[in-house]
């Protein structure tokens, strides 16, 4: 075993740890990596002048937080729909990043998630 290594680039600390491990914290945390999960959406490009469209880009920042919290939760989109008092379409078109969430919406999402991985909690002690 290799023991934790850090560097040091332009003044700033780094630890090294192994990829296996990343994952793993990344999953606990509630925000896999890209490497786990090519299916989140991807971000809009820059314009010529390096702008980005507002507008798209927050759909897909939303979505992508949405994907990262539902799977964190250990919950599909079906799972996910029933336990916030929605469709699966909607939970689908929300997490595509083609569609803009209404704020109600997405707090029932985010509540039905944070009970799911509060019940998962309990269950573990």
């Amino acid at each position: 075993m290799i023991g934790l290594q850090r560097i040091e680039v332009e003044g700033k600390r780094f630890v090294l740890v192994e990829e296996g491990e990343y994952e793993r914290l990344c999953r606990e945390a509630g925000a896999a990596g890209e490497m786990e999960e090519p299916d989140l959406p991807l971000f809009p490009k820059a314009d010529s002048r390096g702008r980005f469209p507002a507008l798209e880009y927050a759909r897909v920042s939303l979505a992508r937080d949405l994907i990262r919290a539902r799977k964190g939760a250990g919950l599909n989109q079906q799972q996910l729909a029933d336990l916030a008092g929605l469709r699966q379409e909607s939970i689908s078109r929300l997490e595509s990043g083609k569609c803009t969430a209404r704020p109600g919406t997405v707090d029932k999402i985010m509540r039905a998630v944070e009970a799911e991985r509060q019940r998962k909690k309990r269950k573990r002690r």
